[in-house]
């Protein structure tokens, strides 16, 4: 395959440029090699369902093309809803946009398409600009939804969006956390206005906690000292108590508004169901004091996918407007829309946690590379307990095979 190629190539030049960094601290690296043209990779050729899904070992590796640029050998790459939805062509005409901004006016196509957004791996090389990243390093990544993805042998990235990877994690278990942090990152303190210095007794409510979002938001909350409350299943309970949830509400089981309904009011709602949930969710915010909703279930893409890129915007911008105003005028409280934002630095601070013992890894089933629709059957099937993870490299440690995966992992900290 091109990965034993390519780190053939690697091996000497990295060891000469660790020397050399050993005795400058310059982390300014050699150029990628130009001799490989190839690697392994999971694409899609049209949209549709798992039948898309096509290995092949002739993607064009990707290239260094910037100063900034790192490129990664991926060790593990792992799915989200997003994957899913994507592959059936979920906002294309808004990513594709953003993937080539002249793509409405000459015959771009975004084929073959790479679907995964996280992954963690070893740099391999760097542009003449990187100054935080060198070849050997461990590090992890969520890729934005407008470049090409994870489930492949290499990425290339800037190295604002890439992260040292925690050390107490295996590349399987970190693998499982960037998309998802980054995301409730966005949600929690760049549209909810929560963070380390602020959270300390505040009572956040989560809705459909037991997923990837969920259980993440979960644990960085209660690292930073806030009072918890989600809505899951029964059987996901043990699990968002595990993680430290303070109060767990059953939604299979009666009227799930009734029941929030008569706890102490929210200061901030992380929706990650949408539907119907605002309809009876806002009401449970502290009226005239500054609460958030925040919900990640937006029609944006939805309304660009079907209206077109111009009316499909306008549409949701004004469906934005008419709800944020009538909540802050009726009850002051505030409505947002939360989306995924690349955010190497807040990998950083997910890092510390991780390390620290504040988060977890949530591990529910682990699949080999040769297996991918199979991890995306599993994913399609709903009611996810944690994510699901793709072994990329065939170097690295063991995992479980997705016959002998069982129930729900909660990874415990390694030393």
């Amino acid at each position: 395959m091109a990965s034993v190629r390519l780190l053939c190539l690697f091996n000497g030049k990295a060891a000469g440029c660790s020397r050399t960094l050993a005795r400058t601290g310059c982390r300014n690296v050699c150029s990628s090699p130009s001799r490989l043209q190839s690697m392994s990779a999971w694409v899609i050729d049209q949209y549709g369902s798992s039948g898309v899904l096509r290995h092949t070992e002739e993607i064009t590796i990707p290239t260094i093309n910037f100063a900034h640029d790192v490129m990664i050998k991926v060790s593990a790459a792992s799915l989200n809803p997003l994957d899913v939805n994507m592959r059936g062509g979920y906002g294309a005409a808004l990513l594709n946009i953003r993937r080539d901004p002249l793509s409405m006016l000459n015959s771009f196509s975004e084929f073959p398409l790479i679907l995964g957004r996280d992954l963690s791996g070893v740099v391999v090389d760097c542009g003449s600009g990187v100054t935080h990243f060198a070849p050997g390093d461990e590090v992890w990544a969520a890729i934005p939804p407008w470049k090409q993805g994870s489930l492949a042998e290499y990425v290339t990235l800037t190295e604002y969006e890439v992260s040292y990877k925690p050390k107490s994690l295996s590349h399987i278990e970190a693998a499982s956390i960037p998309y998802v942090a980054n995301t409730a990152f966005s949600a929690l303190v760049n549209t909810g206005g929560l963070c380390r210095e602020n959270s300390s007794n505040k009572r956040v409510l989560i809705t459909g906690a037991s997923g990837g979002v969920g259980t993440f938001s979960i644990q960085l909350l209660k690292a930073w000292g806030a009072h918890v409350t989600v809505t899951c299943s029964q059987n996901a309970e043990g699990l968002v108590r595990g993680l430290g949830a303070d109060e767990v509400v059953d939604y299979t089981s009666g009227d799930v508004a009734e029941k929030l309904e008569v706890m102490q009011r929210f200061d901030v709602i992380l929706d990650n169901v949408g539907g119907d949930t605002e309809e009876w969710a806002i009401g449970l915010l502290k009226p005239w004091s500054g609460a958030k909703y925040v919900t990640l279930v937006s029609p944006l893409l939805l309304n660009t996918d079907s209206m077109g890129l111009l009316d499909g915007t306008l549409n949701a911008g004004l469906t934005l407007h008419n709800k944020a105003f009538q909540n802050i005028t009726s009850s002051g409280v505030f409505y947002r829309w939360a989306f995924y934002a690349p955010d190497g630095p807040a990998l950083d601070e997910v890092s510390r946690l991780v390390d620290a013992g504040k988060i977890l890894p949530v591990v529910e089933a682990q699949f080999p590379f040769t297996q991918v629709p199979q991890a995306f059957q599993k994913l399609e099937q709903g009611h996810a307990r944690g994510k699901t993870v793709v072994k990329v490299a065939e170097d690295d440690e063991c995992i479980q095979t997705a016959e002998s995966e069982q129930g729900v992992q909660v990874t415990s900290q390694q030393n």
